[in-house]
């Protein structure tokens, strides 16, 4: 098989492996039909990771069964599923607590598209093996589009998480949304469809700040601190500068969830922090525990996950194409 490797800045290729084979019965084989860039991926093609190359890239997928272990209960071969991102068992305690990007099964950071805690390979592949698949795989509710939900095994649950919980402890609450990226956008799609009596996105990109004024968010190219402003922040530009300006636009009390990868290092305001009292969280997101729900809401009709689709891709062309600047590409397999 051939699974796109990251050989340096802004550049990619195929290179072949051996088909992955099923190492016990509590396995699956599945072959990606519609894989997307996560907005850490453009970053790391970018060179801006910590990892030297060459690695195989790729973490988001909706992918077909192919082969499962004779333990395997919750999928069929022919399935679509939602593969997450990071490696886990479901059954440790972290597991069991909801943490599973924190499995204790694995080894630290265990992840498809970077080997950081093993070698797990990534999701543009044209095979790969998901070694909990009990656990991991979520089945692809009839009637969603592959396509559209290439990204709920990442970015799409994650915007799900940033803001879905908050608003329902906090009813009409007002969201300030600072991105760069897919989650910024998904974050305006969900908090308007709960219930957010305000959302403000914050973007330098004309095109982003279009299709969030179509989400009902207002927008603006940048921003002072707006100190009081909101109830709830999301930041996912992956810059300290722009976490601080989230911070310091907080209400009494206000929430800060930042999804951004900070590779660079840089200051908070914790006095204006301290005196307001802000709650923040920087973390990845323990992605398996929240799909379930994220895939409800996208089944709702609701929300439109599809329109943050910018380009529809041939899974043949990735080496030429993913290095592009694209904002949320799809690369589909012909025969999916």
């Amino acid at each position: 098989m051939r699974e796109l490797t990251y050989v340096a800045r802004h550049s990619v290729e195929w290179r072949e492996a051996p088909d992955p084979g099923l190492r016990s019965d509590q396995e699956a084989i599945v072959a990606p039909v519609a894989a997307t860039s996560c907005d850490v991926d453009s970053a790391i093609l970018a060179g801006h990771g910590f990892i030297e190359p060459p690695f195989a890239i790729g973490h988001e997928c909706v992918a077909r069964v192919v082969e499962l272990g004779d333990g395997v209960t919750s999928v069929a071969p022919g399935d679509l599923v939602v593969v997450p991102w990071s490696i886990n068992c479901g059954t440790c305690d972290r597991c069991r607590a909801g943490l599973t990007a924190h499995c204790a099964s694995v080894p630290y950071m265990a992840m498809y598209g970077a080997p950081i805690g093993g070698s797990w390979g990534g999701l543009f592949s044209d095979l790969v093996r998901v070694p909990y698949a009990d656990a991991m795989l979520v089945p692809l509710p009839a009637g969603l589009d592959p396509v559209a939900m290439a990204s709920a095994g990442d970015n799409w649950s994650l915007a799900w998480r940033l803001v879905a919980p908050h608003l329902k402890a906090r009813p009409g609450a007002r969201v300030l949304v600072v991105a760069r990226g897919s989650i910024g956008l998904y974050v305006c799609d969900i908090a308007r469809a709960l219930g957010a009596s305000e959302v403000l996105y914050v973007d330098p990109d004309p095109e982003h700040r279009a299709l969030a004024r179509d989400f009902g968010a207002g927008t603006a190219e940048s921003l002072e601190p707006l100190p009081q402003g909101f109830d709830i922040a999301v930041e996912a530009t992956g810059r300290v500068d722009q976490l601080a300006l989230a911070v310091k636009s907080l209400a009494p009390e206000g929430i800060c969830e930042s999804a951004g990868n900070h590779f660079r290092p840089g200051e908070l305001p914790l006095l204006d922090m301290y005196l307001t009292g802000v709650t923040l969280r920087v973390a990845r997101d323990n992605v398996r525990a929240h799909i379930p729900d994220a895939l409800e809401l996208a089944a709702s009709g609701k929300v439109d996950p599809g329109r943050v689709v910018s380009h529809v891709i041939d899974w043949e062309d990735l080496p030429d194409a993913l290095p592009g600047q694209r904002l949320k590409p799809v690369f589909v397999r012909a025969d999916g």
